[in-house]
Protein backbone atom coordinates (compact mmCIF):
# COMPACT_ATOMS: atom_id res chain seq x y z
CA UNK A 1 0.00 0.00 0.00
CA UNK A 2 1.28 3.31 -0.99
CA UNK A 3 2.23 5.45 1.89
CA UNK A 4 1.25 9.78 1.42
CA UNK A 5 1.45 11.94 3.85
CA UNK A 6 -0.43 15.29 3.52
CA UNK A 7 0.52 18.39 5.65
CA UNK A 8 -2.51 20.82 6.88
CA UNK A 9 -5.69 18.28 6.87
CA UNK A 10 -8.09 19.86 8.98
CA UNK A 11 -10.32 20.97 6.45
CA UNK A 12 -10.28 22.17 2.95
CA UNK A 13 -7.71 20.94 0.54
CA UNK A 14 -5.94 19.19 2.72
CA UNK A 15 -9.27 17.30 4.06
CA UNK A 16 -10.12 16.50 0.30
CA UNK A 17 -6.98 15.29 -0.64
CA UNK A 18 -7.01 13.11 2.53
CA UNK A 19 -10.18 11.76 1.43
CA UNK A 20 -9.58 11.12 -2.10
CA UNK A 21 -6.05 9.49 -1.25
CA UNK A 22 -7.36 7.18 0.97
CA UNK A 23 -9.74 6.11 -1.21
CA UNK A 24 -7.38 5.53 -3.70
CA UNK A 25 -5.90 3.32 -1.50
CA UNK A 26 -3.16 5.25 -0.21
CA UNK A 27 -2.13 4.88 3.60
CA UNK A 28 -2.60 8.66 4.32
CA UNK A 29 -0.70 10.23 7.54
CA UNK A 30 -2.76 13.45 7.83
CA UNK A 31 -1.48 16.20 9.77
CA UNK A 32 -2.73 18.99 11.17
CA UNK A 33 -2.00 21.42 14.48
CA UNK A 34 -4.93 21.31 17.03
CA UNK A 35 -5.73 18.19 19.09
CA UNK A 36 -9.17 18.75 18.11
CA UNK A 37 -8.86 18.55 14.26
CA UNK A 38 -6.30 15.38 14.86
CA UNK A 39 -8.73 13.79 17.07
CA UNK A 40 -11.48 14.30 13.84
CA UNK A 41 -8.97 12.85 11.57
CA UNK A 42 -8.21 10.01 13.58
CA UNK A 43 -11.92 8.92 13.42
CA UNK A 44 -11.82 9.26 9.79
CA UNK A 45 -9.79 6.50 9.40
CA UNK A 46 -6.14 8.25 8.42
CA UNK A 47 -2.91 7.69 10.73
CA UNK A 48 -3.44 11.07 12.05
CA UNK A 49 -0.47 13.54 13.21
CA UNK A 50 -0.73 16.45 15.31
CA UNK A 51 2.07 18.43 13.69
CA UNK A 52 3.12 22.20 13.61
CA UNK A 53 5.20 22.44 10.46
CA UNK A 54 7.73 24.58 11.86
CA UNK A 55 8.68 22.22 14.28
CA UNK A 56 11.80 20.84 13.24
CA UNK A 57 12.46 18.34 16.01
CA UNK A 58 8.52 17.10 15.54
CA UNK A 59 9.39 16.82 11.92
CA UNK A 60 12.43 14.37 12.79
CA UNK A 61 10.34 12.42 15.30
CA UNK A 62 7.48 11.82 12.39
CA UNK A 63 10.63 11.34 9.67
CA UNK A 64 11.64 8.39 12.32
CA UNK A 65 8.17 6.75 12.90
CA UNK A 66 7.35 6.58 9.17
CA UNK A 67 10.78 5.33 8.34
CA UNK A 68 10.20 2.44 11.17
CA UNK A 69 7.13 1.70 10.42
CA UNK A 70 6.41 1.91 6.48
CA UNK A 71 9.91 2.17 5.69
CA UNK A 72 9.11 4.97 3.19
CA UNK A 73 7.28 7.25 1.50
CA UNK A 74 5.69 7.59 -1.48
CA UNK A 75 3.85 11.03 -1.78
CA UNK A 76 4.68 14.01 0.02
CA UNK A 77 2.04 17.11 0.17
CA UNK A 78 3.22 20.36 1.11
CA UNK A 79 -0.15 21.75 1.60
CA UNK A 80 -0.19 23.88 4.83
CA UNK A 81 -0.71 27.66 4.34
CA UNK A 82 -2.35 30.26 4.97
CA UNK A 83 -3.20 33.72 3.25
CA UNK A 84 -1.92 37.29 5.02
CA UNK A 85 -4.26 39.70 3.48
CA UNK A 86 -4.00 43.41 3.93
CA UNK A 87 -1.13 46.43 2.62
CA UNK A 88 2.62 45.66 2.43
CA UNK A 89 3.36 48.24 4.27
CA UNK A 90 1.04 47.56 7.30
CA UNK A 91 1.50 44.39 8.08
CA UNK A 92 5.62 45.11 7.95
CA UNK A 93 8.37 42.59 8.38
CA UNK A 94 6.32 40.57 11.33
CA UNK A 95 3.48 39.66 9.09
CA UNK A 96 5.57 38.59 6.03
CA UNK A 97 7.89 36.50 8.24
CA UNK A 98 4.83 35.20 9.40
CA UNK A 99 3.66 34.40 5.66
CA UNK A 100 6.88 33.14 4.70
CA UNK A 101 7.36 30.50 7.86
CA UNK A 102 4.25 28.66 7.03
CA UNK A 103 4.24 28.86 3.35
CA UNK A 104 7.77 28.62 2.25
CA UNK A 105 10.25 28.06 5.20
CA UNK A 106 7.84 24.87 6.38
CA UNK A 107 8.28 23.61 2.63
CA UNK A 108 12.12 23.48 2.88
CA UNK A 109 11.83 22.10 6.52
CA UNK A 110 9.43 19.12 5.78
CA UNK A 111 10.99 17.91 2.70
CA UNK A 112 14.00 17.97 4.13
CA UNK A 113 12.88 15.60 6.92
CA UNK A 114 11.04 13.81 4.97
CA UNK A 115 14.04 13.59 2.64
CA UNK A 116 15.85 9.75 3.72
CA UNK A 117 12.36 8.31 3.69
CA UNK A 118 11.46 9.84 0.37
CA UNK A 119 14.61 8.17 -1.39
CA UNK A 120 14.10 5.12 -0.29
CA UNK A 121 10.75 4.98 -2.69
CA UNK A 122 11.71 7.34 -4.76
CA UNK A 123 8.70 9.30 -3.84
CA UNK A 124 6.85 12.23 -5.25
CA UNK A 125 7.12 16.15 -3.36
CA UNK A 126 4.11 18.17 -4.09
CA UNK A 127 3.90 21.56 -3.22
CA UNK A 128 0.51 23.45 -3.26
CA UNK A 129 1.57 26.95 -4.65
CA UNK A 130 -0.84 29.29 -6.47
CA UNK A 131 -1.99 31.46 -9.56
CA UNK A 132 -1.28 34.39 -6.92
CA UNK A 133 2.68 33.55 -7.03
CA UNK A 134 1.96 34.65 -11.06
CA UNK A 135 -0.37 37.19 -10.90
CA UNK A 136 -0.09 39.57 -8.05
CA UNK A 137 -2.58 41.26 -6.82
CA UNK A 138 -2.59 44.41 -4.07
CA UNK A 139 -3.64 44.05 -0.95
CA UNK A 140 -2.18 40.65 -1.12
CA UNK A 141 1.48 41.07 -1.29
CA UNK A 142 2.76 39.34 1.53
CA UNK A 143 1.05 36.16 0.68
CA UNK A 144 1.67 36.14 -3.39
CA UNK A 145 5.43 36.73 -2.97
CA UNK A 146 5.33 33.69 -0.82
CA UNK A 147 3.49 31.39 -3.48
CA UNK A 148 5.97 33.00 -6.00
CA UNK A 149 8.67 31.96 -3.49
CA UNK A 150 7.15 28.02 -3.45
CA UNK A 151 7.51 28.34 -7.23
CA UNK A 152 10.96 29.34 -7.22
CA UNK A 153 11.74 26.79 -4.76
CA UNK A 154 10.03 23.98 -6.42
CA UNK A 155 11.89 24.55 -9.79
CA UNK A 156 15.04 24.33 -7.27
CA UNK A 157 13.92 21.19 -5.38
CA UNK A 158 13.24 19.35 -8.58
CA UNK A 159 16.93 19.61 -10.21
CA UNK A 160 18.20 19.07 -7.27
CA UNK A 161 16.46 15.87 -6.19
CA UNK A 162 16.20 14.33 -9.58
CA UNK A 163 19.66 12.41 -8.81
CA UNK A 164 17.67 10.81 -5.77
CA UNK A 165 14.66 9.95 -8.04
CA UNK A 166 12.87 11.61 -6.17
CA UNK A 167 10.09 13.89 -8.18
CA UNK A 168 8.78 17.46 -7.31
CA UNK A 169 5.52 18.96 -8.80
CA UNK A 170 3.97 22.22 -8.36
CA UNK A 171 0.35 22.98 -8.11
CA UNK A 172 -1.21 25.91 -8.80
CA UNK A 173 -5.14 26.39 -8.05
CA UNK A 174 -7.32 28.64 -8.96
CA UNK A 175 -10.11 29.81 -6.39
CA UNK A 176 -10.81 26.55 -4.51
CA UNK A 177 -14.00 26.59 -2.27
CA UNK A 178 -12.51 26.17 0.77
CA UNK A 179 -12.14 28.36 4.62
CA UNK A 180 -9.39 30.24 3.02
CA UNK A 181 -11.04 33.23 2.53
CA UNK A 182 -12.60 33.22 6.00
CA UNK A 183 -8.82 32.84 7.30
CA UNK A 184 -7.81 35.84 5.01
CA UNK A 185 -10.66 37.82 6.10
CA UNK A 186 -9.84 37.21 9.80
CA UNK A 187 -6.33 38.34 8.61
CA UNK A 188 -6.79 41.66 7.00
CA UNK A 189 -9.63 42.65 10.06
CA UNK A 190 -5.84 42.39 12.02
CA UNK A 191 -4.61 44.91 10.37
CA UNK A 192 -7.62 47.40 9.20
CA UNK A 193 -7.80 50.61 11.71
CA UNK A 194 -8.57 54.20 11.29
CA UNK A 195 -4.68 54.35 12.09
CA UNK A 196 -3.95 53.14 8.55
CA UNK A 197 -3.04 55.56 5.49
CA UNK A 198 -4.83 52.77 3.68
CA UNK A 199 -8.19 52.77 5.82
CA UNK A 200 -10.36 54.79 3.24
CA UNK A 201 -9.82 51.66 0.97
CA UNK A 202 -10.68 49.26 3.33
CA UNK A 203 -13.79 48.15 1.49
CA UNK A 204 -11.12 47.23 -1.34
CA UNK A 205 -9.19 44.83 0.74
CA UNK A 206 -12.26 43.05 2.19
CA UNK A 207 -13.00 42.53 -1.61
CA UNK A 208 -9.35 41.05 -2.05
CA UNK A 209 -9.70 38.81 1.20
CA UNK A 210 -13.07 37.36 -0.35
CA UNK A 211 -11.96 36.66 -3.63
CA UNK A 212 -10.78 33.46 -3.76
CA UNK A 213 -14.40 32.04 -3.74
CA UNK A 214 -15.51 33.80 -6.73
CA UNK A 215 -17.57 30.74 -8.08
CA UNK A 216 -14.74 28.51 -6.32
CA UNK A 217 -14.33 25.00 -7.74
CA UNK A 218 -15.22 22.71 -4.91
CA UNK A 219 -12.18 20.57 -3.13
CA UNK A 220 -13.75 17.61 -4.42
CA UNK A 221 -13.11 17.97 -7.65
CA UNK A 222 -9.82 19.55 -7.49
CA UNK A 223 -8.34 16.99 -4.94
CA UNK A 224 -9.51 14.06 -8.36
CA UNK A 225 -7.95 15.97 -10.70
CA UNK A 226 -4.79 15.97 -8.31
CA UNK A 227 -4.87 12.52 -8.00
CA UNK A 228 -4.87 11.38 -11.01
CA UNK A 229 -2.04 13.27 -11.93
CA UNK A 230 0.23 12.25 -8.87
CA UNK A 231 -0.60 8.65 -9.92
CA UNK A 232 0.51 9.50 -13.59
CA UNK A 233 3.63 7.58 -14.65
CA UNK A 234 5.53 10.63 -15.32
CA UNK A 235 3.41 13.63 -12.81
CA UNK A 236 3.52 16.77 -14.70
CA UNK A 237 6.02 19.42 -13.10
CA UNK A 238 3.31 22.41 -12.87
CA UNK A 239 -0.10 21.67 -13.04
CA UNK A 240 -3.28 24.70 -12.62
CA UNK A 241 -6.35 23.14 -11.13
CA UNK A 242 -9.64 25.33 -10.46
CA UNK A 243 -11.23 28.77 -11.57
CA UNK A 244 -9.18 30.91 -13.12
CA UNK A 245 -6.22 28.68 -12.47
CA UNK A 246 -5.11 29.01 -16.26
CA UNK A 247 -7.48 32.85 -17.66
CA UNK A 248 -5.33 34.80 -14.84
CA UNK A 249 -1.85 33.49 -16.11
CA UNK A 250 -2.59 34.27 -19.09
CA UNK A 251 -3.69 37.72 -18.24
CA UNK A 252 -0.34 38.10 -16.85
CA UNK A 253 1.50 36.96 -19.64
CA UNK A 254 -0.69 39.04 -22.20
CA UNK A 255 -1.42 42.01 -21.10
CA UNK A 256 1.03 45.34 -20.89
CA UNK A 257 1.76 45.63 -17.38
CA UNK A 258 0.41 48.85 -16.88
CA UNK A 259 -2.61 47.90 -17.85
CA UNK A 260 -2.98 44.97 -15.38
CA UNK A 261 -1.83 46.96 -13.20
CA UNK A 262 -4.45 49.36 -14.07
CA UNK A 263 -7.09 46.88 -14.29
CA UNK A 264 -6.07 45.56 -10.22
CA UNK A 265 -6.00 48.75 -8.94
CA UNK A 266 -9.88 49.61 -10.47
CA UNK A 267 -11.09 46.05 -9.31
CA UNK A 268 -9.52 46.64 -5.45
CA UNK A 269 -10.70 50.33 -4.82
CA UNK A 270 -6.75 51.59 -6.10
CA UNK A 271 -8.18 55.22 -7.67
CA UNK A 272 -7.32 58.34 -7.20
CA UNK A 273 -4.85 60.33 -4.49
CA UNK A 274 -5.34 59.83 -0.54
Amino acid sequence: MPVALITGCSSGIGRALADAFKAAGYEVWASARKPEDVAALSAAGFTAVQLDVNDAAGLEVLSTRINQERGGLDVLINNAGYGAMGPVLDGGVAAMQRQFETNVFAIVGVTRAMFPVLRRTKGLVVNIGSVSGVLVTPFAGAYCASKAAVHALSDALRMELAPFGIRVMEVQPGAIQSSFAKNAGHEAEQLINEQSPWFPLREGIRARAKASQDNPTPTGEFAAVLLKAVQQSKPPRLIRIGNGSRALPLLAALLPQGLLETTLMKRFGLRGQL
